[in-house]
């Protein structure tokens, strides 16, 4: 059993388990929309990943989300279960299932305690809970894997079978049951060394699963492995390395914790790669052949000042452009950032339609969302923009009052928007500010919201919500068969039985 995997189910109704209390944080993830994809879904037709397709664009085609809850009385909430102490991978929903990726805090199974990565899979339609996959700590500890942040990956489901990173520097691949069908272990056969966490969410297309490695420097900055892979093409059926590539070598500046995108550019596939070294970098994706690379800490304009970023955010391919942003381990403070928009011609030349940085927009962990000629980006010093797609002119800004480690979600025309407070933001989708509502969770947001089937799904630091716009929610939330009801009208609390 590679890595001490261990995939557990349930055993029946459930119970509320304990508060605990959170540790700091230190991976980001964003979650997913349900748009369409470019290459064909596997076999039974069941697809979702980060994004919601290969091009990563966060923007759902659900309708009839709600824009507001009420926790006290469950008004729009159709249920809740219960997440270990942090979460940062996901939601991502799928053939009637919804997985988050969490820590072992709150233990599902008693044989399996201590810190462990935990992937969940609960029940779309009440939240039951339907399986667990835990993964053990690296023993060089924070250094590789940092403690208590649990998995940090959030899957890519395609055919019946999902594909995660592992907190353990693993590619693994599962049915949408559990169970294990392969694994490659990234440290110990291809050399890779993690810097501080494994949190690249894969994509698949073309055959291919294509993930980023996590390879970094170590804590003085050097980097132990230059030659391992930064950015690997595996075999979707066999777990087998088509290609790899590790183009950013020892010029690494921060960890490597950013996604992979696909799509058509210049009219050919492409799947792009977002290094440590500030590069974003196009490849054939069937050879691995290097089409084209940008330098995104390049000066906006000749004699400008250039930025000493990394890349976390995940690029998004829309109509022929790139939308990309730079950043950095979120340990350090926010700073000045760039946002880029790039047009990529059929001969590999690279052409910056537009950028946006320095005081107007700061460093990011955000992937963009883009509908309707509009550019929603989140910076990590909590500001939501809106950005003009044509012309990269900011149409307008709203500040949230806290860090944002998540990315909007354009859905039924609002804008969604989870923050370190705990609150997600609701905004109408447009040119203009609008500020529709404010949804207060109580317990921080590190991830995406998701949206699918007229439901919208939050993780929090430590609980999963599906919310939606019915009176029915209350009732259902009530009656979920994961958990004993508590007495109407609050949820759980510490000591509840």
């Amino acid at each position: 059993m590679l890595g001490g995997l261990s995939v557990s189910r349930a055993r029946g109704a459930g119970r509320w388990p304990r508060h605990a209390a959170a540790v700091a944080a230190l991976c980001s993830l964003r979650a997913l929309g349900d748009a369409a994809a470019v290459p064909a879904a596997g076999a039974d037709g069941e697809r979702a990943m980060l994004g919601g397709s290969p091009e990563r664009n966060m923007v759902s085609a659900a309708r009839g989300l709600p824009s507001s809850c009420d926790l006290a009385t469950r008004r729009n909430v159709r249920w809740m279960a219960q997440l270990g102490s942090q979460a940062y991978a996901g939601p991502v929903v799928a053939g009637g299932k919804v997985y988050v990726g969490t820590n072992n805090e709150r233990p599902r199974e008693p044989g399996l305690q201590g810190d462990r990565g935990v992937l969940m899979a609960f029940a779309a339609a009440d939240g039951s809970f339907l399986w667990q996959a835990t993964h053990p700590k690296l023993a060089a500890g924070r250094l590789q894997d940092w403690p208590m942040e649990g998995l940090c990956s959030t899957p890519a489901i395609d055919g019946g079978r999902l594909y995660y990173l592992s907190n353990r520097g693993e590619m693994v691949a599962l049915d949408t049951s559990g169970r294990r069908l392969w694994a490659l272990d990234l440290i110990a056969e291809l050399g890779v060394v993690p810097h501080f966490m494994t949190a690249s969410s894969p994509l698949v297309a073309a055959g291919l699963v294509f993930a980023v490695t996590g390879n970094g420097p170590d804590e003085t900055g050097r980097v132990p492995a230059p030659r391992a892979p930064s950015f690997i093409a595996v075999d979707q059926v066999t777990g087998k390395v088509r290609w790899s590539d590790a183009s950013p070598g020892a010029n690494l500046l921060d960890g490597q914790w950013s996604s992979p995108a696909y799509g058509i550019l210049g009219g050919r596939p492409q799947v792009l790669f977002a290094g440590g070294d500030g590069w974003l970098y196009g490849f054939q994706p069937e050879t691995g052949k290097l089409l084209w690379k940008f330098d995104a800490n390049q000066p906006a304009a000749p004699g400008g000042e250039r930025t000493h970023e990394a890349i976390v955010a995940t690029p998004v391919i829309h109509q022929g452009r790139v939308y990309i942003g730079v950043g950095h381990d979120p340990q350090r403070p926010p700073a000045g950032g760039r946002l880029w928009a790039l047009a990529v011609g059929g001969d590999g030349v690279v052409t910056p339609a537009w950028s946006l940085g320095g005081a107007a927009l700061g460093t990011t962990l955000s992937t963009v969302a883009v509908a309707g000629g509009v550019v929603y980006a989140a910076d990590f010093a909590g500001w939501l923009h809106a950005i003009d797609a044509a012309t990269g002119v900011q149409l307008w800004k709203y500040d949230t009052f806290a860090t944002i480690w998540g990315s909007p979600l354009v859905a039924d025309g609002k804008v969604y928007l989870g923050n370190e407070d705990g609150d997600v933001l609701v905004f109408a989708a447009g040119r203009e500010l609008a500020l529709l509502g404010k949804m207060s969770f109580g317990s921080a947001i590190y991830t995406t919201p998701a949206a699918a089937g007229g439901v919208l799904y939050v993780a929090t630091h430590d609980r999963l919500f599906a919310l939606a716009a019915s009176a029915a929610g209350a009732a259902a939330a009530r009656s979920s068969p994961d958990r004993r009801p508590a007495p109407f009208g609050r949820w759980p609390k510490r000591g509840d039985p």
